[in-house]
């Protein structure tokens, strides 16, 4: 390959990622969630001053090897580098990268550290070699004992819920997630066996369901519509059908929806 050629490949390569800024091409799913736009604005910060690192540092490489292509009988010669300079920009990295980590922990914070929303919706999320199970708490609100020594796959009790709890009497469980739109929702994610992950794009929620661990995890869907909840931990051979359904629908459906399952 020519050096003309490469440093045209290089320029066409710049040009191409300062087309897709310009023109603000959408790069990330639809945002139905109402923490969502942090992540997005945080994302997009990221991605315009590392697309910026990117330009300068690909024009200033077809700068050099323009300027230093080879030449009949010019003499080659050697640098030794600056040692001044390895400091500086090591230095510059290290503060940009702790930086933006600093910035987006407030987005972190806002889903973690801060205390839920009330009243909230409470649902909780168990994944299990390789299907999502949803509980709900029914017409008290209060979910029924659980416990693992009552676990039997056999008779379908996959969550080892105590059936001679009367608190657990009205408790949904089902495969799939279902939300109205515009009321908070506070999700209680876990795992019975490996480690899964719960991930809807839409939401922009991705959080890791771990066994002995509850993480809890609060979002309001701002659009009504139907999405798909992916496992995305490799979590076994299934791991690829481990999938499932948000749905996110008006109040008045939600509360028909658990009418309709309730027990």
């Amino acid at each position: 390959m020519t050096p003309l050629l490469f440093v045209g490949m290089i320029g066409a390569l710049v040009a191409l990622t300062l087309y897709f800024f310009a023109t603000k091409a959408p790069i990330l799913p639809p945002l139905i969630s109402e923490h969502g736009q942090l992540i997005d604005d945080q994302i997009y910060l990221t991605l315009i001053i590392t697309g910026a690192i990117f330009a300068i540092a690909q024009l200033g490489l077809a700068f050099l090897v323009y300027k230093y292509r080879h030449r009949e009988g010019a003499k080659a010669t050697y640098l030794l580098g600056s040692h001044k300079l390895e400091y500086t920009w090591s230095a510059a990295t290290l503060v940009l990268f702790v930086g933006l980590n600093l910035m987006g922990q407030k987005v972190w914070a806002e889903m973690h550290l801060n205390e839920h929303p009330k009243p909230a919706i409470e649902v909780e999320v168990t994944g299990l070699q390789f299907k999502w199970y949803i509980r709900y708490p029914g017409k008290d609100g209060v979910f029924g004992r659980r416990d693992v020594n009552m676990i039997n796959d056999a008779e379908g009790n996959f969550l080892g819920l105590d059936k001679t709890d009367p608190k657990g009497a009205d408790d949904i469980v089902m495969g799939s997630l279902t939300v109205p739109v515009g009321v908070p929702v506070v999700m209680k994610i876990g795992s019975r066996d490996v480690i899964h992950n719960f991930g809807v794009r839409e939401l922009r929620v991705k959080q890791d369901a771990v066994p002995g661990l509850a993480v809890y995890i609060p979002f309001k869907a701002t659009q009504t519509g139907s999405y798909e909840v992916a496992c995305m931990e490799l979590c076994g051979y299934g791991h690829y059908q481990m999938r499932s359904q948000l749905n996110v629908v008006t109040m008045a459906e939600y509360t028909k929806f658990l009418a309709d399952n309730a027990p």
